[in-house]
């Protein structure tokens, strides 16, 4: 009997957070400084925390630029973070704790360019048998994982294993992407903009592939996206960023019937839509976002809210409950904040 990976079991059980971030912070250093001074830094990440729950999928939504892909690089272990932590199931990932090879066996990435992510020299078998024979498992068992894996996301092994990248399309690729996360059999999917550059017929079999392997091998999603009919279809709950920061998470229906920040609300509001009536004359939302090398004082929003008061420069607004599991940053939300609308929020 062939020998395979198995599952890393669960530690904590079903109510401690597979996956918490703590205090993350990312800045890149400019080339610069004149004078002695300092030179500037690039604010990409600004102390993002958020749980990620077992067996759910969180849809991670922002502008370009936001901090959505270096969050999930950070969280990957793909940089180093300036500040704050990563815990896994309990286990704070770092030199005293989960060490990298162990963490990596049980969180895997699928990245947008479904082409540049695969060697161009290697089959698509031993691509995706590469990283079980690096933990261990011998040739024959890795490319009987291989087959089984590719039979997985509905690609014959015997036609497809000895193929080379470019002999595949773009979401023929991109399940090869996703049969090599799997190959290590592990809890935590990251999945960076999947589907964003497939053909629309082609980003729903991936999509419900990818439902499908969720059920499959019991996993859990970090599903990062910029676009929202994509999450609303994917996603159990919803972290919406804003120049490195979180600045709305929740339900997912939740957030998309009632969303409590003005900037989730006008990127709800951009969406097109097939019905006229829907149809917005005006862009919701105006402007370009700060400059992430010198962002605005207070909420990092108020130079493109259409609520911003002077109170709104003087204080960051930290996550404040909505209603049950629903938080926003936003100073509407706080009755106490000293915003006119601090009663009920009107975005």
């Amino acid at each position: 009997m062939l020998e395979t990976l198995k599952q890393i079991p669960d530690l904590g059980g079903p109510g401690q957070s597979l996956l918490s971030v703590r205090g993350l912070i990312k800045h890149f250093p400019l080339k610069g400084g004149l004078f002695g001074r300092s030179p500037d830094k690039v604010q990409a990440v600004a102390g993002v925390n958020f749980e990620l729950r077992k067996g759910e999928t969180l849809g991670i939504v922002g502008e370009s630029g936001c901090g959505k892909s270096t969050t999930s690089r950070l969280i990957m272990g793909l940089m180093q973070p300036s500040a704050g932590e990563v815990v896994f199931d309990g286990q704070t990932v770092g030199s005293r704790g989960l060490t990298m090879k162990t963490y990596r066996r049980q969180v895997q990435m699928v990245f947008q360019d479904s082409y540049s992510s695969l060697n161009p020299r290697m089959t698509i078998e031993d691509i995706i048998a590469f990283a079980p024979q690096v933990h261990g498992l011998g040739k024959r068992e890795a490319l009987a994982t291989a087959h089984e894996l590719l039979t997985a996301v509905g690609l014959n092994p015997g036609r497809f294993g000895g193929r080379y990248p470019h002999e595949l399309s773009g979401g023929q690729r991109q399940r090869v992407n996703i049969a090599r996360a799997l190959a290590l059999r592990p809890r935590l999917l990251i999945l960076d903009e999947p589907v964003s550059a497939l053909d629309k017929s082609v980003q729903a079999q991936v999509l419900n592939l990818l439902v499908d392997l969720k059920a499959q091998y019991d996993l859990t999603y970090l599903f990062i996206s910029h676009d929202l009919n994509v999450v609303q279809h994917m996603a159990d709950r919803v972290l919406v960023m804003y120049l490195g920061r979180v600045v709305e998470i929740g339900p997912v229906d939740a957030i998309y019937a009632h969303a409590a920040h003005p900037y989730t609300a006008a990127l709800l509001a951009s969406r097109p839509s097939m019905d006229p009536d829907l149809r917005a004359n005006e862009p919701p939302l105006v402007g370009d976002p700060p400059n992430p090398v010198n962002p605005p004082s207070g909420c990092h929003f108020r130079t493109r809210c259409a609520h911003a008061e002077a109170i709104c420069a003087k204080h960051s607004p930290a996550l404040a409950a909505v209603s049950d599991g629903h938080f926003t940053a936003c100073l509407m939300a706080d009755p106490a904040s000293g915003h006119s609308r601090s009663l009920g929020i009107a975005a």
